[in-house]
């Protein structure tokens, strides 16, 4: 495990995307507050069909290159079907919450692992870099076209955790990538810019890689959280949240297999990608409105919450490798969703609805 969960590209992985022209869309859609609302993904019909041509060709008929950086939230992928979270940034790391973005996909081809003394010389990193290369000569699915999910919440239930984070993020893209096998997966993404569309790539999917996180349909592992009384009532034990939130309120491992649980990893003041905080207040507001059909449990991430210390047996007993991540799990302990990466309140409380039977 490294000192800090490696997840996502809305920050840690800003300096490793190729860089390409492309503004967001001209009409950003606001909610009354002045947030940024939800958005469905704009019709294939808008982006290039791949009709056979390679994931470089695609890339190359776009317009022009721009400074945008979009970058993924997530890294666990399984063959098949995937939400796939990422993010839009300028290249000050503000965010663009309002951009028409579609995804394709070609597979890496596959590299032969060497000895020690190849790995040792570089070869293997060599041969690592010119498959990536040649992914783009490798037939390109998609469009994947990408939907704006809002974070925003209530004004009750934001955090001075995330209202004094200015780099906290406002949205998350979403679409669904189906990946027909396990391995590497070069990412592509088109931008439409009024009349124009331009193209950058993303870090690789590296898919069926973390076998170990629980799958829906699988038993939830067994996990105790600490509650107010473990920690004579000192919060900040509990929560990095200012002010604390209210999913704390019992041990995870007095209600596994009796009633439904929404257990999410997070730490709002550690998050490397900056959407902890959010996604803890969005939990909160959820939580609000159906706390009394399901136990609502948020595990901070770090012993201690000191990042130098490593991360907490919790997350290491479900294998994560990234945050945040959210598991629902019905009333006999099996899990019935899972969320990687960043949601809002519209997700989430269909995630409830579905784990509650409401």
């Amino acid at each position: 495990m490294p000192r800090r969960l490696a997840i996502s590209a809305l920050s840690c992985l800003l300096s490793a995307a190729l860089l390409v022209a492309g503004c967001g869309g001209s009409d950003s859609s606001t909610s009354s507050e002045g947030t940024a609302a939800n958005r469905p993904a704009p019709p294939k019909s808008e982006f290039p069909k791949t009709e056979g041509r390679t994931l470089g060709e695609i890339v190359k008929a776009a317009d022009s290159h721009a400074e945008l950086v979009v970058s993924p939230a997530a890294l666990a992928f399984y063959k098949g079907v995937n939400r796939y979270p990422f993010g839009v940034f300028h290249t000050d790391r503000s965010q663009v919450d309002d951009a028409e973005v579609a995804l394709y996909v070609a597979r890496v081809p596959q590299v032969e692992p060497g000895g020690g003394e190849a790995a040792a010389n570089g070869k293997e990193k060599g041969a690592v870099a010119r498959a990536r290369t040649e992914a783009l000569e490798q037939p390109a699915m998609g469009p994947y076209p990408a939907a704006v999910e809002s974070l925003a919440t209530k004004p009750a239930y934001r955090a001075q955790t995330t209202t004094s984070d200015p780099d906290a993020a406002t949205v998350v893209y979403t679409t669904d990538v189906d990946f027909p096998s396990n391995g590497e997966w070069r990412v592509a993404a088109l931008i439409k810019q009024g009349d124009e569309t331009v193209a950058t790539l993303l870090p690789s999917a590296s898919v069926g890689e973390f076998k170990g996180i629980p799958r829906v349909g699988e038993k939830a592992p067994k996990i105790h959280t600490q509650t107010p009384a473990d920690v004579g009532g000192d919060l900040s034990k509990i929560t990095t949240r200012i002010p604390p939130d209210t999913q704390n309120r019992v041990d995870y491992a007095d209600v596994l297999g009796k009633e439904p649980i929404l257990l999410l990893f997070a730490t709002p003041q550690f998050c490397q990608s900056r959407v902890c905080g959010p996604v803890v207040d969005v939990a909160e507001q959820v939580k609000d409105q159906y706390g009394d059909k399901a136990a609502f449990i948020h595990m901070e991430i770090y012993k201690d919450n000191d990042p130098s210390k490593g991360v907490r047996p919790q997350v290491k007993a479900f294998h994560l490798p990234s945050e945040p991540w959210l598991f629902a799990i019905d009333r006999k302990g099996t899990i019935q969703a899972v969320v990687e990466g960043a949601f809002g309140v519209e997700r989430m409380t269909k995630v409830v609805r579905g784990v509650t039977g409401e």
